[in-house]
């Protein structure tokens, strides 16, 4: 008994620390331990919830990782309606807004201005300190219920110290980091990638498997709340949500007239763009709370509210042609040839077309005048088509029928979106399949890049990337441009990879899949190639954050007699297809993540990168609030002004060497 009481207070203990853990991390943005630890707390209070079901709480941080699937979602009405907003354009729209307050309060007003998050609205709904509903808007009175979606966004506490029944509003958003993450997933996937995060955000919530959802990695700003407290503004009304534990957006201000509305608009229509989630706009509200019950709302939209909108980062240009570009899968994507334009700081002269379902969805033609934009700040697309200029002599554009590097007959699996050059000996595959095995994150060799690969293989020096190893001075001083000092330096540097760590080994294979992140995962449960290709895919599909998917992908790469064969001439050629004996990863830097910026004086950055792993840390080329340090060397980047206004860690080269001795010695 004594015994059993114990692991009860220990579980107890270890759901108030992850609850702390998770305000500092996802409210606060000041976090106390690594990923790394906190994912090895969850996963031991899983267990013990395990062993210990009487123990467990209805409110366990462990179901963030979403619950069983959903067999469809309920409506849910809600109490007030969530009703849209009227939208502004300029600054004499504003003014106008402004002039019809003071017309029906029949004075003036105080106003309080916030970003209006490009995301999807949500109903939180608490009850006995516990959150009971999360509901979409819907139709504005009644939404979707959503609750064990909302659950796993950590930002949305599961529970809350207030003992009332109260509603918090806000937005579900997806950060642009992790929208560029799912849309690199989706293309590899010959997925339709989303347009922008706010759709990414919109879709992830209509899933009906929570698991999924939580890899989606949505976060959450409240905007509104409805409580029994005495709350007299929307300052006030913010202020009150956020010390519940709630995370409201910190840019956010009252102004005294229109004036600052505009000087606030006009500020953040330039800094947009250094936020790491979209914004498409302004929200301005009149502050007091007893003002804005006096003015109302509509049958559509409060009268004390407007949104101003930024204006959208498009522009018009003409489809001088269309190419087809030909991927390491033979995926076959359409590129517009465009005009150059102007667009959002670049100047953009092609821009994707996704495939050909959407060249027929738009009506795109070799001649229109198109819009151009840059879908969420990020990839030059065409939006739309402006046909009421057409001449007549738009040539419309069609899937080809063969390859055009290799003129293999194309193919289009029913279940797909994509046409497909089902030859893998097509150059243009070949090529791009070198090149992802040559690439920083793979086996990085170093001065290989597209002008040499095009060389080695329309010369036929190589026909896939284990050839690379089988080069020589002569063949290499045989190409144009390619003089002794340079083929010797390329040289060494392939011959420098064949001692790659095994994580990259198995991403530069090129498994469908299989990114970057997966391939560090497998070669943390796997120690050779040889195990990999052994392994049952039922194993493997049960690895966290491996899936079947993957599993089944892995299989198929695994089950081909011309991967085989590569996998056999890496062997021969000296290539280290197992795991090295790395020093132990149990220390201090086990899971601290790093980011390097500038020059440093005793290593490259590659050097200090592997010299770090060996100790079980993480490096990482994007600095984010999750980063615990940057490593700062000559010549440091614009990484370190950042680091400095998200509160990072800076450390100089000597103190990371400090770091790593101080590992080894333990």
């Amino acid at each position: 008994m004594e015994e059993k009481q114990k692991i009860k207070e220990k579980m107890e203990k270890m759901y108030r620390d992850i609850a702390r853990y998770d305000k500092k991390y996802y409210i606060e943005n000041n976090p106390e331990i690594s990923d790394q630890e906190y994912d090895s707390l969850i996963h031991e209070l899983a267990l013990l919830e395990q062993q210990y079901p009487e123990f467990a709480r209805e409110d366990s941080p462990t179901k963030r990782v979403g619950g069983k699937p959903i067999k469809e979602f309920k409506t849910v009405r809600h109490d007030i309606p969530m009703l849209s907003i009227d939208n502004t354009y300029n600054e004499e729209e504003i003014k106008e807004f402004d002039h019809r307050i003071k017309r029906m309060l029949g004075r003036s007003t105080e106003y309080f201005l916030e970003l209006k998050i490009d995301g999807v609205a949500v109903s939180l709904i608490y009850e006995n300190t516990s959150l009971i509903t999360g509901a979409t808007r819907g139709d504005g009175f009644v939404g979707d219920d959503i609750t064990e979606n909302i659950k796993t966004i950590r930002d949305i506490p599961l529970t809350c110290s207030l003992r009332q029944r109260f509603e918090v509003r806000g937005e579900v958003y997806m950060p642009k980091q992790d929208f560029e993450r799912l849309n690199k997933e989706k293309i590899k996937n010959n997925e339709e990638p989303f347009a922008n995060p706010r759709n990414a955000a919109a879709g992830s919530l209509k899933l009906l498997d929570p698991k999924e959802v939580s890899r989606r990695r949505l976060r959450f700003f409240a905007y509104s709340g409805f409580f029994q407290e005495n709350i007299s503004t929307q300052k006030e009304l913010l202020d009150f949500i956020e010390k519940l534990g709630f995370a409201v957006n910190p840019n956010r201000k009252p102004a005294k007239d229109v004036q600052q509305i505009i000087e606030f608009c006009k500020e953040w229509e330039i800094k947009r763009f250094n936020l790491p989630y979209a914004i498409d706009g302004i929200v301005i509200k009149v502050n007091n709370l007893r003002d804005q019950e006096i003015l109302g709302t509509t049958s559509k939209s409060p009268r004390w509210v407007v949104a101003y909108k930024f204006p959208a980062e498009q522009a018009t240009t003409t489809v001088k042609d269309v190419i087809v570009q030909v991927g390491r899968t033979g995926t076959l994507t359409p590129v517009a040839i465009l005009e150059p334009v102007h667009l959002s700081g670049t100047t953009v002269s092609r821009a994707t077309l996704h495939n050909f379902d959407e060249i027929k969805r738009l009506d795109v033609r070799i001649g229109d005048r198109v819009f151009v934009e840059k879908a969420g700040e990020i990839i030059p697309k065409v939006v739309k088509v402006v046909k009421d200029v057409r001449t007549g002599n738009e040539k419309p554009i069609s899937p080809p029928d063969v390859c055009p590097v290799c003129n293999s007959p194309v193919v289009k699996d029913q279940d797909e979106v994509a046409y497909r050059c089902p030859n893998v000996s097509c150059p243009a595959q070949i090529k791009e399949r070198i090149l992802h095995f040559a690439s920083r994150k793979a086996m990085n060799i170093q001065g290989l890049g597209e002008k040499i690969v095009n060389m080695l293989v329309d010369t036929n020096l190589v026909k896939d990337y284990a050839d690379l190893y089988t080069l020589t001075e002569d063949k290499l001083k045989a190409l144009e441009r390619m003089g002794e000092i340079s083929s010797k330096k390329l040289l060494n540097n392939i011959q420098a990879s064949k001692n790659a760590e095994f994580a990259n080994l198995i991403y530069a294979l090129g498994i469908k899949h299989i990114g970057e992140r997966a391939s560090e995962i497998l070669a943390e449960n796997f120690t050779s190639i040889e195990e990999i290709q052994k392994a049952d895919e039922q194993e493997i599909a049960k690895i966290p954050e491996i899936g079947q998917v993957a599993a089944r992908s892995i299989k198929d790469f695994f089950s081909n007699s011309q991967n085989l064969q590569l996998i056999k001439k890496l062997k021969e050629a000296g290539i280290v297809l197992e795991q090295k004996k790395l020093s132990k990863k149990t220390g201090k830097l086990a899971g601290i993540k790093f980011v390097i910026t500038g020059t440093l004086k005793n290593f490259s950055r590659e050097e200090m990168r592997t010299e770090l792993k060996k100790y079980g840390a993480r490096v990482s080329d994007n600095l984010s609030k999750e980063t615990d340090y940057l490593i700062v060397g000559e010549n440091p980047g614009s990484k370190l002004e950042k680091a400095k206004k998200i509160g990072t860690k800076i450390i100089s080269e000597e103190e990371v060497l400090q770091m790593i001795n101080e590992d080894r010695n333990l």
